[in-house]
């Protein structure tokens, strides 16, 4: 059993990554918390350049995200900056803006993807 300890990330201090998902341009990421046993993180910053987009998906074990800047489209949900939205387990959709964004994402299980745009 892992032990919880403290995670600070000074996020002015890090880079941002490609996401490196096949067919996937224009989204970077930077991760805030990493789960050692899964290897995983599951607390994310994620920035889409203007019209980028993601495939949609199934979220196994739910998510949560808070815009920090500009505008996006998830599923038939447009969130702004201050937006804050809650998808419960087994919820579906896709990702796409056309000005770009900043989101802080909370997924505790990693997302299957449904289809390839």
């Amino acid at each position: 059993m892992a032990v919880d300890r403290v995670q600070l990330v000074r996020t002015a201090e890090t880079d941002w990554k490609a996401l490196d998902e096949p067919g996937v341009t224009g989204i970077s990421v930077k991760a805030l918390r990493r789960d050692e046993a899964s290897g995983r993180a599951p607390t994310i910053l994620l920035k889409f350049e203007a019209g980028a987009s993601y495939p949609a998906h199934d979220h196994p074990g739910g998510e949560e995200i808070f815009v920090l800047e500009g505008e996006v489209r998830l599923g038939k949900d447009r969130l702004r900056a201050g937006d804050y939205l809650y998808t419960p387990v087994g919820g579906k959709h896709s990702v796409r803006t056309e000005t770009g964004c900043v989101l802080l994402l909370s997924a505790p299980e990693e997302v299957v993807i449904l289809t390839r745009d």
